[in-house]
């Protein structure tokens, strides 16, 4: 059964990985902590600048996301911890992921 905060994570995952979010500079600069880090595939770091520079430019693959599971790290900090599968754009090969994201409570001015 699914808590509250897992339900808002999961639901926050799969909206970033919608090609309409994935294609906005201003959504993604609104869901991405400034101190954003990702380690591609190929191994490359990704910070949150390079994420807004060269995500929206890009096709979206199609995404697949399963078996999720919440891990409260601090009161305000929590990992999500699920499988992926995409389809890259004018690809018909399947690859599978282990996903692992950080989400971190920020009090904002003004909500």
């Amino acid at each position: 059964m699914q808590t509250g905060l897992e339900q808002q994570l999961i639901e926050l995952e799969l909206y970033l990985l919608k090609s309409e979010v994935r294609s906005s500079v201003e959504e993604l600069a609104s869901l991405i902590h400034d101190d954003f880090l990702e380690f591609g595939g190929s191994g490359i770091r990704f910070g949150k600048e390079e994420v807004l520079m060269r995500l929206p430019k890009e096709r979206c693959p199609e995404f697949c996301a399963t078996d999720f599971e919440l891990r409260v790290l601090t009161p305000d900090l929590a990992q999500l911890l699920y499988r992926a599968s995409m389809i890259k754009p004018d690809e018909f090969i399947t690859r599978y992921s282990l996903r692992s994201s950080l989400w971190k409570k920020v009090e904002t001015i003004g909500r």
